[in-house]
């Protein structure tokens, strides 16, 4: 028989846990075999849902501060957030790019919010969101498109649709509106 607590320490915590008992469902026929045994509950907070009507519930990546991804392939994933360095191809359905996030590569999107950097090849078929302090540059291509003041985009940018915005510019420089 294994000794419970030369395995665990005890935490020496303040904070109150709850208990919960859990009967092993083995031998359920001979009462006396049963033994419960107590686990900790962790309490865990539901994100708020998303903007845009979507809620989280999907496949979610976050590559965090000073993470670095490189040379991979990302599918099946609803939601990537990016805050470290991402180096990658991507077809999905949502990409943050937090303010000190790095992407480079190929993405083709649903949504790009964008807070950081990108460079590469963009694809955002719904929408293209731009903050102010986030910079976009290479082949572009979106459904809709908004850009905050500060927001940066430069290359080949163009609608989803093939179609050549009016008033779309080789390099744009925000100063507030959308597109």
């Amino acid at each position: 028989m294994l000794n419970r607590d030369a395995f665990f320490k005890k935490r020496e915590d303040s904070a109150p846990r709850g208990n919960v008992n859990v009967t092993p469902a083995l031998n359920a026929a001979d009462p006396a075999s049963r033994s419960p045994v107590t686990a900790t509950a962790v309490r865990t907070e539901t994100p708020p849902v998303a903007e845009r009507g979507k809620s989280n519930s999907g496949s979610k990546l976050i590559v965090g501060p000073d993470i670095k991804l490189k040379g991979v392939e990302i599918t099946d994933c609803d939601t990537l957030v990016v805050e470290g360095t991402v180096e990658a191809s991507m077809d999905s359905r949502v990409v943050q790019i937090a303010e000190h996030g790095v992407f480079n590569g190929t993405v083709s999107i649903d949504i790009a919010e964008i807070h950081g950097c990108f460079s590469g090849e963009l694809t955002a078929r719904e929408q293209l969101i731009i903050h102010s302090g986030g910079r976009v540059s290479g082949k572009i291509r979106y459904g809709k498109i908004k850009i905050e003041e500060g927001g940066e985009i430069s290359g080949d940018i163009a609608r989803a649709d093939g179609r050549q915005q009016r008033g779309t510019q080789p390099s744009l420089k925000a100063a507030g509106g959308s597109a």
